[in-house]
């Protein structure tokens, strides 16, 4: 990581042109954001690689690569599918086809988990609460956490066998004990895709059974995930475990960056049509990234590939804070108030994903009506800080006034409209 280079403030005079009967004013307060900076995760410095994972007993057939898109160029993946998000910013780091429609094979099981545990928080499920298994769930087919016939299960034990066993037989008992049948608990799981705006979801069980017309994305898989993180915080340890085992059956993780202590969660999975593909989440130095990819062509290809881009992710993105909300950014001017000038001030925290070295390619400006007539109050908006040059859209963030502003008295506004007149206001 190169050296920030730290860029003064901007010596050129404000641009100020008329809008009506009014004077607008931007305010250029850096070529670089830089020295507005207020802080810069630790790991952001001096971070060291992470060792190579182990090679492969039966290597992976080489398939040709193809570029992904990201802040910093083309980099190529094995990847068919692939998107890669921050978790704090939700700046999209690497995308490639992440809008295709795709089978997402296990993966599915992220919403089918999301589900559950809705059930959960309402009330209406418990992790101790055991449900039926029927022949359905016993005779399905493909990975299994091997529920017994008849036998009844705790809803926790099928959450661990659903997540870490990729158990088809577990989501079965899940959707039936919640819905009645799985058709039904699909029709819960469309419902939710929806409100989370999956735009590039459809379900058609509860398992990722391939079957056409069932289908995700790249990005909705990544959307998936970052909810799970972020609304169940207190289920997410049962995508952390490294193995379970149940029926005296004990099987290992199948997400091997869990496995090997690269990533803290969530979902691998597997079709023909689809390939292989993984959804994890990692976190260093505070600072966490979430990962979809598919269609890779092995297992040791899917965990090197994405261990791999978890690396470059960290290796070459940081996190910035320009400004925290509330924050005093600049002081304008006032007409006719009691005091010459306003403090204005920042509405929320304002963090960017960002290459390593970009922090002083950022610009930062202000837009307001200058001067503010009188009378000011308190949280008024008055301009927009706008945050360009980022590699992403512009930013706009409003702000407001940081304290309130009387009008001047009467004898108080005819001296300064007469110290105007004379050339001194």
């Amino acid at each position: 990581m190169t050296d920030p280079v730290t860029p003064a403030v901007a010596t050129r005079p404000a641009g100020i042109y008329r809008t009506k009967d009014t004077m607008h004013t931007r305010r250029f307060l850096l070529a670089g954001a830089t020295s507005l900076l207020v802080s810069t995760p630790a790991w952001a410095a001096g971070r060291r690689r992470h060792p190579a994972a182990a090679a492969a007993a039966a290597p992976a057939p080489v398939i040709p690569s193809s570029p992904a898109n990201s802040l910093i160029g083309p980099i190529d993946t094995i990847a068919r599918w692939a998107c890669i998000v921050d978790y704090t910013t939700g700046a999209v780091i690497l995308e490639k086809a992440a809008d295709e429609r795709m089978p997402p094979s296990s993966l599915t099981k992220m919403m089918t988990a999301y589900v559950v545990f809705s059930m959960l928080r309402a009330g209406r499920l418990t992790l101790e609460q055991m449900l039926p298994v029927s022949e359905k769930a016993w005779r399905m087919q493909g990975s299994k956490m091997f529920v017994p016939l008849r036998g009844s299960v705790a809803v926790s034990d099928l959450i661990q066998g659903m997540v870490i066993q990729s158990g088809n037989d577990a989501c079965i008992v899940l959707a039936e004990g919640i819905a009645g049948s799985e058709d039904q608990f699909v029709g819960m799981m469309n419902a939710q895709a929806a409100q989370l705006g999956m735009t590039n979801s459809h379900f058609l069980n509860a398992t990722g059974w391939p079957m056409d017309g069932h289908y995700m994305s790249a990005r909705d898989v990544a959307t998936i995930a970052m909810h799970l993180i972020h609304d169940f915080p207190e289920y997410y340890h049962f995508f952390s475990e490294k193995s379970f085992t149940f029926n005296k059956i004990s099987q290992e993780n199948r997400n091997a960056l869990v496995v090997r202590g690269v990533a803290d969660g969530l979902k691998t999975g597997h079709t023909d049509a689809g390939g292989f593909g993984l959804c994890a989440s990692a976190e260093r130095g505070g600072n966490r990234v979430v990962m979809a990819i598919n269609g890779l062509p092995s297992s040791n290809a899917r965990a090197n590939e994405g261990e791999r881009l978890f690396e470059w992710s960290f290796v070459n993105f940081e996190n910035a804070t320009l400004i925290h909300n509330g924050a005093v950014v600049d002081n304008i001017p006032v007409w006719l108030g009691q005091s010459p000038t306003v403090p204005v001030v920042a509405t929320r925290d304002v963090t960017l994903t960002l290459p390593h070295g970009w922090q002083n390619r950022v610009h930062v400006s202000m837009d307001y009506r200058s001067p503010v007539p009188a009378p000011v109050t308190a949280g008024q908006q008055l301009g927009e800080l706008v945050i360009a040059n980022t590699g992403l859209a512009e930013i706009r963030i409003p702000l407001v006034a940081g304290a309130a502003v009387p009008k001047l008295g009467l004898m108080g506004r005819a001296t300064a409209v007469l110290g105007r007149k004379l050339g001194h206001g």
